[in-house]
């Protein structure tokens, strides 16, 4: 046991290869009163290096090194001064570390890259996925399992080092813990990928990101099994993000689960082309053009085909507005009012606002 607890410079080199000739440095140093030579720093940083890609902890190592330092302290024999001594030891200690740092910092890099590409083929789905489940498991993911994945759309473009980033991750960690999520950037959005059954997360994820980005707008796509699941439900969360954009809706947090009559609507983008153009195409012999009438017909609807309700948004009197439903009512030959007629007209409604017209010809 006393041979084990033996603190004596000789007992160091065998025992930690990351010391390997420190105590001859500083016999030299203490003989000749010289400083290190450009070799044995840089022999230091390669130890550095060589330890932190062991994993081993700095401060233990630098204080293995004080700890040598004071067992193998040379005597009054030789020219060297206390001062030399400890200069070479700051010397020894600082190339030491520089190289342990060095090697940190390329690891930390390699995380990123190795990261940021598997983040790229997992939502692009560009790699097999098979290799890709298996280097899911290194970021947290199970993706035998369903995930869920919502976007959100701030006023600027987020990366991974980005403040708001790293603030609701720290938040979705802090309130969940180890629940198997990744929190990404990608195109400059904010991504939250999470198993599917644990929508609270989600939500959490919108809450937190609408707060975060001073009011980002966040899609969250359905829950989709597989490998090839997350990227799924990603594309669904881009589309509702731009459906939500299209259509001009305020909500701040969006599923694609509630929104999915649009994509039908707009499957067949000739159909409703047609259904647009012959129902709605009268209301540009209007004075003013289709424009207004349009918004007439979309506030109306929006409002619930309450009319009292439908002129406050419009900013006009119940009178003005009842002129116009009557005004689309004689260019259209469909009557707002009309539950007959009103499914034609809000669906044709709906059509112009995905098709963008009358901006924009179809």
């Amino acid at each position: 046991m006393a041979e084990q607890r033996e603190t004596h410079g000789q007992t160091h080199g065998p025992r930690e290869p990351y010391l390997s000739g420190y105590a001859e440095i500083l016999a030299g140093v203490a003989a000749t009163g010289r400083r290190l030579t450009r070799d044995e720093l840089q022999e230091r940083r390669h130890l550095g290096e060589r330890a932190a890609e062991a994993g081993r902890s700095l401060r233990s190592l630098v204080r293995l090194h004080l700890d040598a330092t004071r067992a193998s302290w040379p005597g009054a024999a030789g020219s060297g001064t206390a001062d030399g001594v400890l200069a070479a030891v700051a010397q020894a200690v600082d190339a030491f570390a520089e190289g342990y740092e060095r090697a940190q910092r390329l690891a930390v890099r390699q995380e990123e890259a190795a990261r940021r590409e598997f983040i790229d083929d997992l939502l692009y789905g560009r790699s097999d996925l098979g290799r890709l489940a298996e280097r899911a498991v290194r970021f947290g993911l199970v993706l035998s399992r369903a995930h869920a994945v919502a976007v959100a759309e701030g006023p600027e473009a987020y990366d991974d080092t980005a403040p708001v980033t790293r603030l609701v991750e720290t938040a979705l960690i802090s309130r969940f813990g180890d629940r198997r999520v990744l929190i990404t950037t990608k195109n400059g959005q904010l991504i939250c990928i999470a198993p599917g059954d644990q929508d609270e997360v989600l939500a959490f994820f919108a809450k937190q990101a609408y707060a975060a980005t001073e009011g980002s707008r966040v899609a969250i796509g359905r829950p989709r099994s597989g490998a090839g699941g997350v990227v799924h439900s990603y594309e669904e969360a881009l589309s509702t993000l731009e459906l939500a954009e299209r259509l001009e809706l305020d909500e701040p947090v969006l599923r694609a689960a509630d929104l999915l009559v649009y994509p039908v609507l707009t499957r067949d983008r000739q159909a409703m082309a047609d259904l647009v153009l012959s129902v709605l195409g009268p209301l540009r012999g209007a004075r003013g053009g289709a424009g207004p009438l349009l918004r007439t017909l979309e506030a109306y609807f929006d409002a619930g085909c309450t009319s009292a309700e439908a002129a406050r948004r419009l900013k006009l009197s119940v009178r003005a507005l009842t002129y116009r439903l009557d005004r689309i009512h004689q260019l259209t030959g469909a009557n707002p009012a009309d539950p007959v007629h009103r499914y034609t007209l809000q669906t044709a409604v709906i059509g112009a606002r995905l098709l963008n017209w009358p901006a924009q010809e179809i």
